[in-house]
């Protein structure tokens, strides 16, 4: 039976209208989405439909945990046999990861991802940041020059290892703004600055850091049904260490390109599958190892046709 790896997106395409023919033609996804808007205090059909509650973090990050988990639990209800075996999550998408492994229980998890979108909207506005993807990389050079830029108080620095072909510089507006023309300069790097609310996984996030490890310290996890990869450290979350590293996640680099190598490597995974919205993290595993299957399941359409 082919071995399954599970890749739950932090972003993905925030269309107005996502998640409605789920909503309207799986009856299992429209109940996760109905009990995520109550746990959340808002709808969340309407904040798919709504181009400004997309655009903000408090919104966005609860919407698109429930929608990922609710598209998880249609997948499994499509392919009762999908032999799963591993997941990785970027950056947000890690937590319906967790929720999805049963390492935390999904009201549980919905409320900590609403806290923790409540922290950082807080830092978001607080601070003028910014992010930018720099596409095929010299990382060492983009290293070098964000380190001659940063400084305490406008700090930048590579904020996501997503693939080969691309990392993401993120921090204070001006700082990013100086590397991003110092790499299109110095290092004839193609740089695209990102539509994102806040620099996020930067030190700009360290009060969201400190006040999410508080809430963190009441949440009780369980030992995970399948494998799942932490961006942050490059190791299997275990029910012992999933506070203290979601506490660092949200101000400290992912590392999505490491965690696939490694799960293809420790779980012998075959192919890929995509959970919620866009195909970013298939692109992504693409240009990883092109040798793994890919596939993704963001509509229901592709629900339908969906099989390994």
């Amino acid at each position: 039976m082919t071995k399954v790896g599970l890749l739950f997106s932090g972003q993905g395409a925030q269309v107005p209208g996502m998640g409605k023919d789920f909503y309207e033609k799986i009856p299992v996804f429209a109940e996760t989405i109905d009990q995520a808007s109550e746990i959340c205090g808002f709808d969340l059909m309407e904040c798919f439909g709504s181009s400004e509650m997309l655009k903000q973090t408090k919104y966005v990050q609860p919407a698109l945990c429930a929608f990922s988990y609710g598209v998880f639990k249609a997948l499994k209800n499509a392919a009762p046999d999908l032999n799963v075996v591993g997941g990785i999550g970027l950056s947000l998408g890690e937590y319906p990861a967790l929720i999805a492994s049963s390492m935390l229980d999904f009201e549980t998890g919905m409320k900590l991802v609403s806290k923790r979108a409540e922290f950082m909207q807080e830092d978001c506005d607080r601070h003028q940041s910014s992010m930018a993807a720099i596409l095929k990389p010299d990382v060492e050079l983009v290293e070098r020059i964000c380190a001659e830029i940063s400084t305490d108080e406008k700090p930048v620095s590579i904020a996501n290892y997503n693939s080969p072909k691309q990392v993401v510089i993120g921090g204070d507006d001006e700082a990013v703004k100086k590397a991003s023309e110092k790499l299109s300069e110095e290092g004839r790097m193609r740089v695209v600055e990102l539509n994102v609310n806040g620099a996020f996984h930067t030190p700009l996030f360290r009060t969201s850091s400190q006040r999410l490890g508080e809430v963190l310290k009441a949440v009780s996890f369980k030992d995970p049904e399948f494998v799942i990869e932490s961006n942050t450290d490059k190791i299997p979350f275990t029910k012992e260490n999933a506070a203290e590293i979601l506490q660092r996640q949200v101000m400290s680099p992912t590392h999505f390109a490491a965690c696939v190598e490694k799960m293809i490597k420790d779980c012998e995974i075959e192919t890929f599958v995509e959970i919620g919205p866009g195909e970013t993290l298939s692109k992504f595993v693409r240009q990883i190892d092109r040798n793994v299957g890919r596939a993704s399941v963001e509509t229901f359409e592709k629900m339908q046709k969906f099989s390994l």
